[in-house]
């Protein structure tokens, strides 16, 4: 069973179009980069597009990009490291300011997140497989074109 998407404004756009803070919370979501997090689907002329999806408390976006882009964002972006990581002190500035977006929600302290981590885990972060190929699909059944212009 396909997993069931929010009745939020479902909205397709480019990586360039959106607004910074929405750029900055999608850098928060996504600090190792994006390449790993893109799904397919199918448009409206059953072309296969590639996209990023990020859900905010009003919208969940679909960002067109194919692997390739999702790599050259990275890393032409200066908020990224050469590694393709989120730069400590851009991830502190970015998490201060939308704090305030999340006062309602992860109200917890840091003692609530105690647990046994197993030694045997690998935290790398490498990706084991060669393929570039995006990692889940949407069906475009489930998704609302919106006019970008009006968002």
């Amino acid at each position: 069973m396909p997993p069931q998407l929010s009745n939020k404004p479902r909205v397709v756009k480019d990586y360039e179009k959106l607004d910074p803070e929405v750029l900055e919370q999608i850098k928060l979501e996504y600090p190792r980069g994006f390449r790993r997090n893109l799904i397919t689907f199918k448009n409206a002329k059953g072309d296969t597009v590639s996209a990023l999806p990020f859900e905010t408390d009003d919208r969940y976006y679909l960002i067109r990009m194919t692997v390739k882009e999702a790599d050259a964002i990275i890393e032409d972006d200066d908020d990224y490291d050469d590694e393709g990581n989120l730069k400590a002190r851009v991830k502190r500035a970015y998490v201060a300011k939308h704090e305030d977006d999340d006062d309602d929600e992860d109200n917890f302290d840091d003692d609530e997140l105690d647990f046994d981590l197993d030694e045997n885990l690998n935290f790398e972060g490498e990706d084991d497989d060669d393929d570039d190929e995006p990692n889940g699909n949407v069906n475009i059944d489930d998704i609302d074109i919106v006019d970008p212009d009006t968002v």
